[in-house]
């Protein structure tokens, strides 16, 4: 029987496993190296080695309702894209409201997680820490949940390029960046054009004399607003876009995206396309990137190849001189060094996860590692899945496969990803958002039921079908049900709104509110429909375009669909 569990770290995933832990009444004892709370969202001006670090001016790319766990919505009031405090500030209330800071030992280091003697019949663990005196102490668990990110050894390949050595300026990783004051009046090369490659870019960019950004592939760019100015993970991440998705051929879906983001700002002219199609690999999430680029404050540049004493090379075979700093926002490497070695069996010495939870390597499943995937969607709400399909197998409620079936899927998965992610590690991290986190509820009871919800609640059911993916539909039943769930999810646009709130504007006129109606928007879809079924034959004559019309209009009387559409 499992009963203590030790939680590596108290970020967002921490903070998560501990009230699950608590809920599926097990005894969860966290162990934080900081002395705070937080995680990557705890700002820190001097983070130790082996920490993980953001810069002042972070601003998450996820909105507000998308990223909240799953039955603690954020405060009404809270920008739906937050500063990083904000949220510090909403793991705060978390952990006051569900008393999570009890089970936390602060200043405490996890030097080492290793199997018992008997491990193959307890599923035991021995846990060494060092404490803030400096004292170790050993303890037994009967499960671990590993909650320590792996934003926090940075990958800096500066031996990769040629004349380093002899470069005069300073060349540093995006781990050690705070913000911009120090390149203000320089000439400053960005190297890597991820989410925090483009964002320290464009903030050098306002202050320096010149700023490079260097990419070796480019990246599709898009802001975090989406039609109307609404969130635009909240109008992309839905369960019918998901089906469109699988549906439509992929070729047509990317002709279609790419043209609406190159009508904005052409990728080609930029200097920003890659060679990779929209919805092969994630997006760069930045809103001020392209308008830098076209203001002359930032310019695009190819990889990095080598540097001479004063300036760097690029493959193109152009030189900047007099190049005062490099930044290298090149990634981390996922290195947990407290954990057995033999679990980093896979490729390059990294982790093996089955569904990125389990080693399928041992024994007894009583470890999982939380948060060590990438997907286009919010961490926090596939971690806080993760915990509650870890605490139900540590549990023995639910079972996993077989060592070599799970090695199978492994391969399975990677073997598909390698199609838009050629190395094999990037591969193995990729996960698509929607169908994992139904694999998961699906495991545990809690996917939504939407035949059923169709005819008890057709209300919910249009919300959870053409609405966003919100984390509350995760808790509408089964095991950790929430009854705030359906309210939180026809609630959750009131949410998005309130913080816009901030000056009172006339309503438009009624009589224009009543002719762009959704009631009437959607009838005059049927009737273009019908027509056009009835132009290509698909309905023999225009009496049968004729019945539809009737039959729609009898369906958009119906009180359910009215309330849907509003």
């Amino acid at each position: 029987m499992v009963g203590r569990v030790a939680v590596v770290g108290a970020g967002s995933s921490g903070l998560a496993c501990i009230k699950i832990c608590v809920e599926e009444g097990l005894e969860p004892v966290c162990f934080e190296s900081s002395d705070d709370i937080g995680g990557l969202w705890n700002f820190n001006e001097s983070p130790e080695p082996g920490r993980s670090s953001i810069y002042h001016s972070l601003v998450v790319n996820t909105s507000k309702e998308m990223m909240c766990f799953s039955d603690f919505p954020m405060p009404a009031d809270y920008p739906n894209y937050m500063h990083n405090s904000q949220l510090l500030q909403y793991f705060r209330l978390y952990a006051d409201h569900f008393d999570l800071l009890r089970y936390i030992h602060f200043q405490t280091t996890v030097r080492s997680i290793t199997q018992r003697p008997d491990m193959c019949v307890s599923g035991q663990w021995e846990v060494v820490t060092i404490n803030r005196e400096g004292e170790k102490e050993k303890h037994i668990f009967d499960a671990v949940l590993v909650c320590s990110g792996h934003y926090t050894h940075p990958a800096l390949p500066l031996s990769d390029f040629k004349g380093h050595e002899i470069f005069s300026g300073r060349c540093f990783h995006s781990w050690k960046y705070k913000d911009a004051e120090a390149c203000r009046g320089k000439r400053v090369v960005v190297v890597g054009i991820g989410n925090s490659g483009g964002d320290i870019a464009v903030e050098i960019s306002r202050s320096a004399e010149k700023t490079f950004l260097s990419t070796r592939k480019g990246a599709w760019v898009m802001g975090r607003m989406s039609s109307n100015g609404l969130p635009l993970d909240m109008t992309a991440i839905t369960r019918i876009n998901n089906i469109l998705t699988q549906l439509l051929p992929k070729t047509l879906l990317n002709w279609a995206a790419e043209r609406a983001l190159n009508h904005k700002y052409d990728h080609r002219l930029y200097g920003l396309k890659p060679k990779h199609r929209l919805l092969d690999r994630r997006p760069l999430i930045n809103d001020d990137l392209p308008g830098r680029i076209l203001h002359g404050a930032l310019v695009m540049k190819p990889n990095l190849a080598g540097f001479t004493e004063s300036g760097v090379v690029f493959e193109d075979g152009t030189v900047e001189d007099n190049i005062d700093a490099v930044v290298f926002c090149t990634g981390y490497s996922g290195s947990f060094p407290f954990l057995p070695s033999a679990l980093s069996d896979g490729p390059n010495g990294e982790l093996t996860l089955y569904k990125r939870v389990f080693p399928p390597s041992l024994q007894q499943p009583t470890l999982a590692v939380m948060g060590l995937f990438q997907a286009k969607g919010p961490i926090m709400t596939i971690v806080e899945m993760q915990a509650r399909w870890a605490v139900k197998v540590f549990s023995g409620l639910n079972r996993l496969p077989s060592k070599e079936k799970m090695l199978e899927v492994i391969e399975f998965e990677r073997r598909r990803n390698m199609q838009s992610y050629p190395h094999p590690r990037q591969a193995a991290l990729q996960i698509d958002y929607i169908p994992y986190l139904d694999f998961m509820a699906g495991e545990i009871g809690v996917r939504p039921n939407l035949p059923s919800l169709l005819l008890s609640d057709p209300v919910l059911w249009a919300k959870v079908v053409f609405g966003p993916c919100t984390p509350y539909q995760y808790r509408l039943s089964g095991p950790g049900q929430w009854a705030g769930a359906r309210h939180a999810i026809l609630t959750q646009w009131e949410r998005v709104a309130q913080p816009f709130r901030t000056r009172v504007v006339p309503e438009p006129d009624s009589r224009l509110s009543t002719l762009c109606s959704p009631w009437l928007l959607t009838f005059g879809g049927t009737v273009i429909v019908a027509v056009l079924l009835s132009k290509y034959e698909i309905i023999p004559t225009l009496q049968g375009a004729a019945q539809i019309l009737e039959r729609s209009k009898i369906f958009l009387k119906n009180s359910w669909f009215t309330s849907l559409s509003t």
